[in-house]
């Protein structure tokens, strides 16, 4: 057993903590005698009937697990003065970045504790906005999100895609801008799209329409391409674009700015795309090849003067930007306009006559402004450690917005003028949080084979370093999803507590470009889970923390993160949380879109020597009879990007195998998803429960007024 280091006064909680076992009774989850053979490897799968979201047994075990677990929470004794705190630092309004179309001017705001964010429109800035559209009245508990929304270039309509529940599949309605009122256009079966305009209709991808009772968990094939006129229905919209040959890829339509080409891009993995493109002013034209080395990142950004501007990590793993010549667009043409350089390049946005170019250095932003050319005129200057949104604004006007926000600062929205080359406040939110109590370090630590490994560190001033604070670690590491510095008020009831909070930059990542995330990817994916061990490590040797007050976290890709790592180290943590996690490594491409991971976990079915690593890994495959820590996993009934089958089977076993003190379960959220577009109501009782687990299985009762 880890030795407790605990203050006195919590001796009586820790007590509770280690009896609770006897007093949960998990339920049985029943076995089922399934095996696969991968080559000469037999795998049983005991949970395969977990699996199918929709059988009677199923959902009858999802309700027997939730008993569990609420009661475990529910008698958590200081759970409602998180709660209410956490509702108190969420109860602020909050203004997004505003950004024009045509004449009108468009941006989101949320008066605090709304579901949803609002969506108002006004004619020019010093107007009185108005509600333009209210995902609010889209449903009675906030569970209709807005999953994207695109105006028209003349600004007169406005096509809106919703989410229902948290699935990633929406649907597509059409506003009239000036009356508010939707006209007749209804659009269904819509994935991984979004909507871009052209004439008086727009491009979209969509799939066919499933069989009842699979949306959920089929595998998504097929992919088209299609154009859809106002006012029309969905069954006469013309198809564009469809490869039978090929029905593991994703496409993507988009028109540029002068509606002159567009721009069709098809991926089959995680990442990586081939790029055509099409002149929508030649009747009859075809689509013309850019490029099919689709093991490499290529996007456009508009064309000027002729070309293309091509955003691309081909030839270049910090990424570039490219022009391409429409009349010779092969790559033995391309012209490079900005060059690869030290700082990886996260994006390009044109505006003011310039080119804004967004870097990340140590995964912490910097905006240089350049010349049409690709020269350097000069650096915006941030106010210090954090991330700067892309910029919004017209490529021949001098006006633009964007945002910076840092762990601990919320979002503040500037307006800059190219020609003063000044920034001034457009809109700071008023939170009950005090950032100036708070710093943020950033430190590099070695990893298990000599690589150093970033980590941004938040903590109270004056917070002593004697290897007894509670830590929160958490990761991500796949992907090229850089984690830089965010805000969020989940976060503040955890900081405002002695709590220190940590965000390793892992590779699998973007944060220094396509060779990082490389090296945390297929069978390179032990880097990952080294890393994060290696960061848990450098945390407990320079006293930020112990074992027993240090957690992990992390969600899909990340809750993989936390699976694997404390199969392999449980000993480094008292807790662990993993998030919507990708836990069956050996089925996960079987399931909706996971074959688009592929190019980040490679198959259990592509090679022996690649089911063999990743068999090690897998962190269902792993579990064992040792001493985990407490253990809470997360998932959604509606989650159609990571299905819920992954934590079902996952903690099935974990309650098989573990026979220690420490509680494992599973919290099943309803009518919820992956995460994106959850209501605040339900993020805000969501985090109460994951503080409320976390400083309970630590033994520290929160000191909140």
């Amino acid at each position: 057993m880890k030795k407790l280091i605990i203050p006195l006064f919590c001796c009586s909680i820790m007590v509770s903590c280690s009896n609770e076992r006897t007093k949960m009774n998990y339920p049985i989850s029943k076995k089922v005698d399934t095996t696969d053979t991968y080559f000469k490897t037999k795998v049983a799968d005991p949970y395969r009937w977990l699996e199918d979201d929709n059988s009677d047994e199923t959902k009858a075990w999802v309700v027997e697990q939730n008993k569990v677990t609420d009661k475990y929470l529910k008698a958590i004794p200081f759970k409602a003065k998180i709660k209410e705190r956490l509702t108190e630092v969420w109860n602020y309004p909050k203004v997004g970045v505003p950004f024009k179309k045509g004449d009108l001017y468009f941006h989101y705001r949320n008066d605090g504790l709304q579901n949803q964010s609002v969506l108002y429109v006004q004619t020019n800035l010093e107007n009185e906005a108005r509600i333009l559209l209210d995902p609010n009245k889209l449903s009675d508990d906030g569970t209709v999100a807005l999953a994207g929304i695109s105006v028209s270039n003349d600004s007169k309509y406005l096509a809106y895609l919703i989410a229902r529940s948290g699935s990633d599949w929406n649907e597509v309605f059409v506003k009239d801008i000036a009356t508010g009122k939707n006209v007749s256009d209804h659009l269904m079966w819509i994935k991984f799209s979004g909507v871009s305009w052209y004439k008086d209709g727009f491009f979209y991808g969509a799939y066919d329409a499933p069989e009842a009772g699979t949306e959920l968990s089929n595998s998504n094939e097929y992919h088209k391409i299609y154009y859809h006129k106002l006012g029309s229905k969905q069954s006469e919209d013309e198809l564009i674009y469809e490869n039978p040959e090929f029905p593991k890829r994703l496409y993507g339509a988009s028109v540029t700015d002068d509606e002159k080409y567009l721009i069709l891009s098809a991926m089959s993995a995680s990442h990586g795309n081939a790029l055509y493109f099409k002149e929508l002013d030649k009747k009859g034209s075809e689509f013309k090849l850019i490029t099919d080395e689709m093991t490499f990142d290529h996007n456009i950004i508009d064309d000027v003067n002729g070309g293309l501007l091509m955003y691309t990590n081909n030839d270049a793993p910090k990424y570039r930007l490219v022009s391409v010549d429409v009349k010779n667009p092969s790559k033995e043409n391309w012209k490079t306009v900005i060059p690869e350089k030290e700082n990886v390049l996260s994006s390009v946005k044109l505006a003011g006559g310039k080119m804004v170019a967004n870097y990340m250095q140590n995964a912490y932003s910097k905006i240089e402004i350049l010349n049409i050319d690709g020269s350097f005129d000069y650096e915006l200057k941030l106010p210090g450690i954090g991330t700067a949104g892309d910029f919004s604004g017209k490529k021949d006007e001098d006006t633009a917005f964007y945002s910076f926000e840092s762990f601990t600062s919320p979002e503040i929205a500037y307006k800059y003028n190219f020609k003063t080359k000044k920034s001034e406040v457009f809109y700071q939110p008023k939170i009950n949080f005090t950032p100036e109590d708070f710093v943020t370090d950033q430190k590099f630590y070695t990893s298990k084979d000599g690589t150093k490994i970033p980590m941004f560190i938040i903590y109270k001033k004056g917070t002593k370093l004697d290897g007894n604070n509670p830590c929160l670690l958490y990761g991500y590491g796949g992907f090229n999803v850089s984690l830089t510095p965010y805000f969020t008020p989940r976060r503040l009831v955890w900081l405002e507590n002695g709590g220190i909070y940590v965000v390793a930059n892992l590779r699998g990542g973007g944060e220094f470009g396509e060779n990082w995330h490389q090296a945390g990817t297929k069978m390179n994916k032990q880097n990952v889970f080294d890393d994060c061990i290696s960061a848990a490590e450098y945390l407990i040797a320079n006293k930020y923390t112990n074992p027993e007050r240090l957690a992990l976290k992390g969600g899909s890709n990340g809750g993989l993160l936390v699976g694997a790592v404390i199969n392999q180290r449980p000993d480094l943590f008292k807790v662990a949380i993993p998030e919507v996690g990708v836990m069956d490594m050996l089925r996960y491409h079987k399931f909706t879109i996971g074959w688009a991971w592929a190019g980040d976990y490679g198959t259990s079915e592509e090679s022996e020597e690649m089911f063999n690593y990743i068999y090690k890994y897998s962190p269902i495959h792993n579990i064992a009879n040792k001493d985990y820590p407490a253990v809470m996993v997360t998932t959604a009934d509606h989650d159609d990007r990571v299905v819920p089958a992954h934590s079902f089977k996952y903690m099935a076993t974990l309650q098989e195998k573990y026979k220690g003190d420490n509680p494992v379960i599973i919290r099943i959220e309803s009518n919820a998803g992956h995460g994106a577009g959850m209501p605040t109501s339900k993020q805000i009782e969501e985090y109460a429960d994951i503080w409320s687990f976390i400083f309970y299985n630590m033994g520290i009762d929160p000191n909140i007024e």
